[in-house]
């Protein structure tokens, strides 16, 4: 039986993508062990989309984690000291992790705040003597085909208005003018989201004169959300997982950025991606759209998409 790797990233959809780097060192590393994810369960169908992966287990947050006596524990959720401790109740032969204060016993890399999300996880490893490549974040086309309508398929626009906090929100009337910019310019306009989502993309919808069969939102489930992107011309949205898909897929994307500077979760530079950002951080667990978020405009999102779809044939 192949000794186990354990790999904990109990976070959302943004956070899996951007650790594939990572789980793909960690694949190179130790092709002969069976590496197993700790993450929350409704990301499975995605997960076993990574080559690095071969199966998870169902976490959300720091654990605990369902992995008994692993060789090799990797804590690729977090500082510690609560994912870390998770790890070690598992009783690893060998733990990879950051240092931290509360647990002297562990060695490990310092934490950085000032460093990208992507490119941190591969630090972790490359502190063990493990490299892994912050640009392999390419995943595969998924297998199943989108579900828009045959008359659709040949093209569309993805406008993701949500995020998981009111902070990375930008406000829907704006989201809605792109919308039906995009929808008077003869582009199909698919409105993506999650089930507590849907209320704010039927309201989009509705602002910008949009048929409600076109709003998908809540009717997705993680594999639908990928093959959407992963097929359309291009993505409009927040600092929010569906981001990360665009990059995962090369899909052409608008991303706007509030509190959370691009330096530290944007999308790779040279990519067919523009992230806009006014300048300014500040929280982003804020309950009310960060200042920041608000500086950007419709005309600066009407902008980067006209230059984005240059030599697009819509």
């Amino acid at each position: 039986m192949a000794p186990v790797l354990v790999a904990l990233r109990g976070l959302g959809l943004g956070d899996l993508l951007t650790a594939v780097p990572a789980l793909r060192g960690l694949r190179r590393a130790y092709p002969g062990h069976r590496i197993v994810l700790a993450t929350p369960a409704p990301l499975a169908e995605l997960v076993r989309t990574i080559d690095a992966v071969d199966d998870s287990v169902d976490v959300s947050g720091t654990g605990p984690v369902p992995v008994r006596a692993p060789d090799i524990a990797v804590n690729l959720h977090g500082s510690g000291p609560q994912s870390t401790a998770a790890l070690l109740a598992t009783s690893p032969g060998r733990l990879l992790c950051h240092a931290h204060p509360d647990l002297p016993q562990v060695q490990g890399p310092p934490w950085r705040h000032d460093v990208h999300e992507v490119v941190r996880w591969c630090a972790l490893l490359g502190w063990y003597g493990l490299p892994a490549d912050p640009g392999d974040l390419a995943l595969p086309p998924p297998s199943r085909p989108p579900m828009v309508r045959p008359d659709e398929a040949d093209g569309y626009a993805v406008v993701h208005p949500g995020a998981a906090f009111p902070a990375r929100r930008w406000p829907p009337d704006r989201f809605a003018e792109v919308a039906a910019w995009l929808h008077r310019a003869g582009h199909r306009v698919l409105i993506t989201g999650g089930d507590a989502e849907r209320d704010l993309a039927l309201r989009v919808a509705a602002l910008a004169g949009i048929p409600e069969r076109r709003v998908v939102a809540g009717r997705t489930n993680i594999g639908d959300l990928a093959a959407l992107v992963a097929s359309a011309r291009l993505v409009v949205c927040g600092d929010t997982g569906v981001a990360h898909l665009a990059t995962a897929y090369a899909t052409p994307s608008v991303v706007l950025f509030g509190p959370t500077p691009p330096r530290l979760w944007g999308p790779p530079e040279g990519g067919p991606h523009i992230p806009l950002w006014a300048g300014r951080s500040g929280d982003p667990h804020g309950g009310t759209p960060d200042p920041g978020l608000l500086r950007i405009n419709v005309r600066d999102v009407l902008d980067a998409i006209a230059t984005l779809l240059k030599g697009h044939p819509w």
